[in-house]
């Protein structure tokens, strides 16, 4: 177990956070369309309120400025708070439940999260509540459903064991999948949009997703570390966790909510992205240890950091036609999770 202290805390959380900040510089300035990195630097500081005042953009088109401002910015942007929210996601639910094999898409939650997303596609409705569309909430009820299905089938008596966990998860997460499958087969004019959920995409968004989601993803991310210091203690035994006045019942509910709660934002707005909560997490816990503290910042910041990446090469890598980022990150996920299944075949 790596071991830090309180500086070093700041020093990494600080310099993920530049690194975050440099990789959304930098990616703004990737695409078809050649615009300079001085430029692009100029177009984004040019909307910083009194900063603004004092960069000159005269010399620089409508069209370079609608590109960066309207198209490539609010999508990298977009791409950090997915990839941030599913890793957090991740590396609270391995902490949960001692595995690093699990996460959203194993668990079944990106799935339900998807279905829901799907049935209100379908249905047509265009209400909203405090500003969350109903594709948004019908998500979040998919997915909470989806958890609770899988815990109920993998808990056995009290208590709830990881592989059965994690192979209800697969289990429910193929099921659903399967029933998206069949509606779309059904409503075969609205199957574009379907296949738009389950592929993943980050896409012709704009500012939208991130004005009405960016707040109460930042929000939930920040509730997920306060339960840091519980996620430590529960690693030394849920016996030991009680005997030291953590609530581990409440504790678990708490953060399977959260985790559920990301996790549907996320794929009501992108659909399902697989793979980023069970990768990041698990490459952060090899750097830094297994301190939550540390663990659950330091991922919401490298799965930022990973969604930006994966997505610049899901629409460069062969231009001009785009790639569902979904494929991207399980180009790169299902290896990994191959490699972890072969370690814990050694560990046997």
């Amino acid at each position: 177990m790596k071991m830090f202290g309180r500086k070093s805390y700041k020093f990494i959380l600080v310099s993920m956070f530049i690194s975050l900040i440099l990789v959304i510089m930098i990616t703004s300035n990737i695409g078809s369309a050649s615009i300079s990195t001085y430029d692009v630097f100029r177009i984004i500081f040019s909307k910083i309120p009194l900063l603004g005042n004092a960069v000159d953009t005269s010399d620089i088109t409508l069209a370079q400025h609608t590109i960066i401002w309207s198209v490539r910015l609010p999508r990298v942007i977009l791409g950090a708070l997915v990839g941030a929210s599913l890793a957090i996601s991740g590396a609270s639910f391995q902490g949960l439940l001692k595995n690093p094999m699990a996460d959203p898409f194993i668990l079944g939650i990106s799935s339900g999260a998807a279905l829901g997303a799907s049935i209100a596609i379908i249905s047509k409705v265009t209400v909203s509540f405090f500003g969350f569309s109903f594709v948004s909430m019908a998500a979040f009820v998919g997915a909470l459903l989806a958890v609770i299905t899988v815990y109920n089938i993998g808990r056995i008596k009290n208590k709830v064991p990881v592989t059965t966990l994690l192979l209800a998860g697969v289990a429910v997460g193929q099921f659903l999948t399967a029933i998206m499958s069949f509606l779309m087969v059904i409503y075969n004019k609205d199957m574009t949009k379907i296949i738009y959920w389950t592929l993943g995409s980050l896409a012709g968004k704009g500012w939208t997703p991130i004005t009405t989601l960016g707040v109460p993803l930042i929000i939930t991310m920040l509730l997920l570390t306060f339960f840091a210091k519980d996620l430590n203690v529960m690693l030394t035994g849920e016996e030991s966790a009680k005997s030291l006045g953590v609530n581990v019942e409440k504790t678990k509910v708490y953060i399977l909510i959260l985790g559920t709660f990301l996790t549907s934002l996320s794929v009501s707005v992108s659909g399902i992205i697989g793979f980023v909560g069970l990768i990041i997490p698990h490459i952060v816990r090899l750097l830094t240890g297994p301190d939550n503290r540390i663990l659950l910042p330091a991922s919401a910041l490298a799965g930022g950091i990973f969604m930006i990446i994966a997505d610049t090469i899901a629409r460069t890598a062969i231009s001009p036609v785009e790639v569902p980022v979904g494929i991207i990150t399980a180009l790169f996920g299902g290896p990994f999770f191959i490699y972890l299944l072969r370690l814990k075949k050694k560990s046997i």
